[in-house]
């Protein structure tokens, strides 16, 4: 489909904002002052972020994820030639992420992350159909998902402090790609303005709070530590998310707390505390109500009633593709694709904000393992 610029993203944001009214008042989704974005005060343009290592950059590395994404979902044309263009994809990323690559036109590199993934397709024909990431996802509700955006063999994250940045990796990653795939969809996002509390989307809540942080928390829910084909990837989702933001903030603040199951205010769970404090699911008020809820997102998405496996590291961003087509680009890394559906169902069953969120599209990725220098993008796939 046809995308606007990162500028357009941006503008139309701010513009957004300004006509929520209470919105940007709460700094949600992207600030109005856009050099606030663009260049956050606490990461220089000349911060760069290793791309080598065990796991790729861009899902625990940065810890607080950069202001601007660029996804990019594509088809592969030539499977047979998949190696040769994984190890030039991960060569290309090297040299971007250290600043050296000519596309950047010699701008700092922001933070600069490239990731990369393989659709369940994909992954079935290099491993079989047990392999972690060989699942497709299942259809759910409130999806309205046209044919081009279901699935994908190919997933390309970009994300940096500057989007001039994130545009010009982009370019630089198509022009590696060439004829070799073919780009199903594209969007670009921006992540709001971050205080001591973290960052507001769209709605004007908090987003993102309840996330596996510690080293113990992300072997135990991000990482595959499984055969040494995956170890050390993980499983990612991505999901364009619309959000009927002039319906939801119409509400009485009090109705759009009930629907997330926070204050909208500090963010803390409305069974008190304060954002860092645990979501008591069993709170009750004198009369026996429970505190958040039960149909409030905070309960229908927490691990433990809906069954999942751990924790989703989320690290989603707010888009605007013109009137009417605003929302969230929400990105989810997990060790299994099982804590994904198991808590969509859940919130498919029972969850307020549900009625304002309509997918537009949707894919899951096996993303690969680390690589380095020595050792390629996707060695691990074609080493066994």
């Amino acid at each position: 489909m046809e995308l606007p610029s990162q500028s357009e993203v941006d503008r139309l944001l701010s513009r957004r904002l300004l006509l929520a009214g209470g919105l940007a008042a709460g700094a949600a989704g992207c600030s109005v002052d856009r050099t606030q974005v663009a260049a956050p005060v606490d990461h220089p343009g000349t911060a760069t972020v290793a791309a080598a290592g065990r796991h790729q950059a861009g899902i625990a590395s940065p810890p607080d994820q950069q202001a601007h994404v660029t996804i990019r979902i594509a088809d592969l044309t030539s499977r047979p030639g998949l190696a040769t263009t994984l190890a030039r994809l991960g060569r290309r990323i090297l040299s971007l992420t250290a600043g050296t690559d000519a596309h950047l036109a010699g701008l700092p590199v922001s933070r600069l992350t490239v990731t990369v993934g393989l659709g369940p397709a994909v992954v079935r024909d290099l491993l079989g159909p047990a392999a972690p990431g060989a699942q497709d996802l299942p259809r759910f509700g409130r999806e309205e998902i046209p044919a081009e955006h279901r699935g994908g063999d190919l997933l390309i994250q970009i994300c940096a402090d500057d989007p001039a940045i994130a545009t010009l990796a982009d370019q630089s990653i198509a022009a590696v790609l060439g004829t070799a795939a073919t780009t199903r969809w594209q969007s670009n996002g921006v992540r709001g303005f971050v205080d001591a509390s973290g960052a507001r989307n769209l709605l004007g809540f908090y987003d993102g709070v309840n996330v596996p942080r510690t080293q113990p928390e992300l072997d135990h829910d991000v990482w595959l530590d499984g055969p040494a084909a995956v170890r050390g990837g993980t499983i990612a989702v991505v999901r364009l998310i619309r959000l009927d933001i002039d319906r939801f903030t119409r509400q009485p603040v009090v109705a759009q707390e009930r629907a997330i199951g926070r204050r909208r205010s500090d963010g803390a769970p409305l069974s008190g505390g304060t954002i860092g404090t645990a979501p008591d699911l069993n709170a009750k008020t004198d009369d026996g109500r429970y505190l958040i809820p039960v149909d409030a997102h905070v309960r229908r998405a927490h691990p433990l009633p809906s069954g999942a496996d751990g924790l989703m590291l989320r690290r989603s961003y707010s888009y605007a593709h013109g009137a009417g087509d605003q929302g969230l680009i929400f990105i989810s890394f997990q060790r299994t694709l099982r804590t994904f559906i198991r808590t969509q169902q859940r919130l498919d069953e029972q969850d307020a904000l549900m009625a304002f969120a309509t997918t537009t599209a949707s894919g899951t990725f096996l993303i690969l393992p680390g690589f380095d220098s020595t050792h390629s993008l996707g060695s691990t796939l074609f080493s066994r």
